[in-house]
């Protein structure tokens, strides 16, 4: 048992290397793949404008998409040890159609009028499609009655899922003209990202990560069966309830600031599994580096795949992780077991 335990803890160690490893090199190649495809960070210090470029577009860029991919990575663990469900994913609660429908009831309302410059300035589509989250979270909840039954808060997610996305489809076809603005944000984009929502990011990053980690805890008496979880004397309701405003909180931020990013929650915790099995504490920290890589990875290839041109990086997520899925899959069942 002791070995067992020590050749786990040496993986995780090892894989925890190896993921900040390769973050260091895609962080070389994110500032050095533009619309012109790749350019040698050495040859852009000598041109004081392409070294601007790097400073202000490409770094920020590249560091948001490894924050959003954090964080996606640390709301899917959680997600998944929370519902006790491998294919829980960090939309779960309904923040993605919330943040939706947020950004699509901003552009209508205020898009088209006097007041759009200014209301833009001052709270911005990142600023609805927050509020959009936290408050499909909540309305989650509310349905829920609270977060004492685990099912009934899944069931209510889904609910408000399916409930705040067909209310988006009606803003969409009410107000055509946002149409086309609405695909960036559904699509998934890391475009826009400046050093001010990276700091935010990074902030949120920190005191989502510093919050689960205390409560990893719980997720691991959970994981024995909610009997063995209330005897072994875990307040199961009060920590319920901080993990769901973890999993808004750390979902609603990434949400807002790159779009609706699909399969990075799910497929991270489903890798770091894959290699190594450890407690939740760890599987956490493991799952938010293994997000951060997935999505950094995917940024860079719709940057470069068909340059100047780029793709949207939620696209490419969501074919990546599928087919990642779709194989996990057919291997588990020609195993005759499930996920």
């Amino acid at each position: 048992m002791s070995q067992a335990f020590t050749h786990q803890h040496r993986k995780a160690f090892w894989l925890a290397a190896g993921l900040l490893g390769a973050s260091g090199v895609l962080l070389l190649l994110g500032v050095s793949v533009g619309s012109t495809g790749f350019d040698s960070v050495l040859d852009l210090r000598r041109d004081p404008q392409a070294l601007l470029i790097v400073s202000e577009i490409r770094l920020p860029r590249t560091l948001g998409a490894w924050l959003a991919g954090a964080l996606l990575g640390l709301a899917g663990a959680v997600a998944q040890g929370l519902f006790r469900n491998p294919l829980a994913d960090p939309y779960l609660l309904g923040s993605a159609s919330g943040a939706s429908l947020g950004v699509a009831a901003a552009m209508a309302l205020f898009g088209v009028s006097p007041l759009a410059t200014h209301w833009l300035a001052r709270v911005g589509l990142t600023g609805a499609a927050f509020v959009g989250a936290v408050l499909a979270v909540l309305l989650t909840l509310l349905l829920a009655k609270g977060v004492q039954h685990t099912l009934r808060l899944l069931l209510a997610g889904v609910i408000v899922g399916v409930v705040l996305g067909a209310i988006t489809s009606l803003v969409l076809l009410l107000t055509p003209e946002i149409m086309q603005a609405m695909q960036s944000f559904m699509l998934g984009s890391t475009g826009l990202v400046g050093w001010t929502a990276c700091a935010i990011m990074a902030a949120v990053f920190a005191a989502a990560m510093l919050a689960a980690w205390m409560m990893s805890h719980a997720l691991d008496g959970l994981a024995l069966g909610e009997a063995t979880a209330q005897s072994l004397g875990l307040p199961l309701p009060q920590m319920r309830a901080a993990l769901v405003a973890v999993l808004a909180l750390a979902t609603g931020t990434a949400v807002a600031q790159t779009g609706l990013i699909a399969f990075v929650g799910l497929a991270a915790p489903h890798l770091v599994r894959s290699v190594v099995k450890t407690t939740h504490g760890r599987l956490i920290a493991l799952a938010s580096l293994m997000g951060a890589v997935l999505l950094t990875a995917a940024d860079i290839l719709a940057r470069g795949l068909v340059a100047p041109q780029e793709l949207p990086v939620g696209v490419l997520t969501a074919v990546l992780g599928g087919t990642y899925l779709l194989w996990l899959m057919h291997r588990h069942t020609g195993r005759g077991s499930g996920l």
